[in-house]
């Protein structure tokens, strides 16, 4: 089974999982039946999830019913305890959207959810992040979950994120960091062979390594970046429940 799904992840971008493995994956999830994990986007219960990753498979890593990963569960907690996003309609944007979070999303903000991507089939907007089709000061949250290491210009795409929040609007911004993490974020565009690009910056269609500097990057476009430790307000044993990653950090950016 690992080497299926390490095989699938490694081949097929994410966005035709989602939009055709769901069926196989729920049947799957049918032998996964029990009360020990808990995904709490979508609130079904396993004895655990299914393993997950492209060289090497993560344990306890994807829900079988709405396809999340550690990575969404924890955003998705860390919005549900720290911000206003479950408690107010708001105007929110979000990139390169994510299966099992556009239903209750939607659900929660109605018109003002805008789903937005460069190919994705599963977004309503079709748009390239360096110029975004939207005015200034237009919404209230922005969510862009690993998509910054695939575009030309991070920077630049961060200032577009500043210019359509609303003055006291914030984004959260995950990025995937790889051991060892450097001190600065490295990008060398003259790397072109896939398998090369693989082993130095985790997949062949990342651009860049980010570095313990990312918050500055950050800082550079304009943004007040925080970094908030919320996975570890969570014992071991609520970590593994929900499956998450305790040591993972939330990087929330606000327009002052």
């Amino acid at each position: 089974m690992k080497k299926v799904i390490s095989l699938l992840v490694r081949f097929v971008p994410r966005k035709y999982l989602q939009l055709f493995t769901g069926i196989g994956l729920k049947t799957l999830g049918f032998f996964y039946k029990g009360n020990a994990v808990e995904c709490p986007i979508c609130n079904h219960h396993y004895k655990k999830f299914l393993p997950y990753g492209r060289l090497k498979s993560r344990e306890n890593a994807l829900c079988p019913n709405c396809l999340s990963l550690e990575r969404h569960r924890l955003i998705w907690l860390y919005l549900r305890e720290k911000t206003n996003f479950f408690s107010e309609k708001l105007t929110v944007l979000h990139i390169a959207p994510e299966h099992c979070y556009m239903k209750p999303f939607e659900k929660q903000h109605g018109d003002g959810y805008i789903t937005a991507d460069i190919e994705s089939p599963l977004a309503k907007v079709k748009m390239d992040v360096h110029q975004i089709p939207f005015g200034d000061n237009h919404f209230d949250a922005i969510l862009c979950n690993h998509v910054l290491e695939h575009v030309k210009d991070d920077i630049q795409v961060m200032k577009e994120f500043r210019r359509v929040l609303k003055p006291g609007g914030w984004a959260i911004l995950q990025v995937p960091f790889f051991k060892p993490v450097p001190e600065k974020t490295f990008e060398d565009n003259s790397i072109t062979d896939p398998r090369e690009r693989e082993k130095i910056f985790g997949q062949d269609d990342h651009v860049r390594k980010y570095g313990s500097d990312y918050p500055q990057r950050i800082t550079q476009s304009g943004l007040k970046a925080l970094e908030d430790t919320f996975g570890q307000s969570f014992s071991a044993e609520k970590a593994f429940h929900f499956g998450i990653v305790r040591q993972e950090v939330i990087y929330k950016a606000e327009k002052a």
